[in-house]
């Protein structure tokens, strides 16, 4: 726990697992007996879990009013309605209410100069430091829309610093389980002193009056005015802009004065409209760190793929250029549309293969950052939020309606981030050009060129 003098009021304790959440009653870690107290101390409130409204039924928790999502199960006493949409984190129906903490507010400590990181941001870099601190420091909104390997998470340090120094309560909330993982051991390097969580499906972390949780989009629904600063990573990513009920949890986790932070390479078009629009202040990151410009893919076509897998056989022009990767010893990503492409690839090449469901994605991947796989084939569960240094990167079937601008420009972006390698190969494999692939080149190049222009 970050609580500061946790001692001088018992309290404290029950603030560090309850200060800012909205929980059922199983999943508050206190015995009955101390439940009991603290609703008889007005500490903690209990609240309905579904509302009723002319409008119909809408679930508090992740704010579903959809009919189709309201599930009705019959009972003794009468119909019980339940929400279907947040089931797997739990229950949420008439007959079983949900509890908000109402006692003090959690006192977190004020630590001066907890960032360890000693390392120097570029210019561009510094610009959107500078207006990522102003935004946490001012309590509003901000765009940061970086390119691919710009280095976001250093951006965020200055900001964080500050932050952490006035007690903030801050928030790194993203879409997938995979770049929480990936996030949280560089955040524990950079700020040692500071207690930090991870919170996503099947975390060993508990949040337990953390100053700083960092955690999938899922998990703000156990939130509720919790944050000063809410940072939403990769907002363009599934599911977070296709659920409006994760939009929900993320706007209620926040207090009411709270700064809002989108990190994203590539923003979907209602971030974009709200940023033309000047409603989302916004600041362009169009350069990488080591300042080389981004990969701009290339379009082998590749008509003949469909038979040639139907015959348990690559195309000859993948078969090359995955002949060539190995000569070279140049480790590689494939990113395939579906899982069953994946597995009859992987027996084809003999290499691992990953998607979402898969029970040693943790390990495989792992193993491929370490180098101790050379190749790995996967869908577009790694098109985002994780880094491996010098890799080349193809797309089996590219012209997917799978693969769209945003996931397209994110795997592009896995290539060429470690300065000493900064130039890798992208391949976009198709059976016949899709807007979303020009769409995708169009992008890269346009952040390639806005760089030209700032560095002169």
């Amino acid at each position: 726990m970050n609580i500061k003098n946790p001692t001088e009021n018992p309290s404290n304790v029950y603030a560090a697992h309850l200060s800012g959440k909205i929980l059922l009653r199983n999943e508050i870690p206190f015995t009955e007996t101390e439940i009991e107290m603290l609703l008889n101390q007005k500490f903690l409130n209990e609240i309905r879990g579904i509302e009723d409204s002319n409008f119909g039924y809408r679930c508090v928790r992740c704010g579903n009013q959809k009919r189709y999502l309201i599930g009705r199960i019959p009972t003794k006493t009468g119909k019980q309605i339940y929400c279907r949409n947040c089931i797997e984190m739990g229950r949420v129906s008439t007959f079983e209410p949900l509890y908000k903490w109402a006692g003090p507010e959690l006192p977190l400590d004020r630590l001066k100069n907890p960032c360890a990181w000693e390392g120097q941001l570029t210019v561009h870099q510094k610009i959107a430091s500078d207006k990522i601190n102003e935004a946490m420091t001012n309590r509003t909104k901000l765009l940061t829309w970086a390119v691919c390997g710009a280095g976001k998470t250093e951006m965020l340090f200055r900001g964080l610093t500050d932050a952490i120094s006035r007690g903030d309560r801050i928030c790194l909330a993203t879409p997938r389980a995979d770049v929480v993982r990936e996030l949280v051991p560089r955040f524990r390097k950079a700020f040692p002193e500071v207690s930090i969580t991870a919170l996503y499906g099947g975390s060993p972390d508990k949040d337990d009056g953390c100053q700083f949780v960092i955690s999938t989009t899922h998990q703000l629904f156990r939130y509720e005015r919790a944050f000063d600063v809410m940072i939403i990573d990769e907002a363009d990513a599934f599911p977070f802009y296709a659920d409006a009920s994760l939009v929900y949890a993320a706007k209620k986790a926040r207090k009411e004065s709270s700064s809002l932070i989108f990190l994203t390479a590539t923003p979907r078009k209602w971030i974009k409209l709200q940023s033309a629009c000047g409603f989302l202040p916004t600041v362009f990151v169009p350069s990488r760190y080591h300042g080389h410009p981004l990969p701009v893919p290339t379009f082998p076509s590749c008509y003949s793929l469909k038979k040639s897998l139907q015959k348990d056989k690559l195309p000859p022009k993948i078969n090359d250029w995955i002949a060539e990767k190995e000569r070279n010893n140049r480790r590689f990503l494939l990113f395939v549309p579906s899982i069953e492409m994946a597995e009859q690839i992987s027996k084809l090449t003999k290499y691992e293969y990953v998607h979402a469901d898969d029970p040693d994605r943790i390990e495989k991947v792992e193993c491929f950052r370490k180098g101790e796989i050379t190749a790995l084939i996967t869908t577009t569960i790694l098109e985002r939020g994780v880094t491996f240094p010098s890799i080349d990167v193809a797309v089996i079937d590219a012209g997917h309606n799978v693969f769209d601008v945003a996931a397209l420009v994110q795997i592009a972006g896995r290539a060429g981030r470690n300065a000493k390698d900064p130039y890798g190969d992208v391949s976009f494999f198709h059976q016949g050009k899709s807007d979303a692939m020009v769409g995708a080149v169009k992008m890269i190049e346009m952040m390639n060129n806005l760089a030209k222009e700032r560095v002169k």
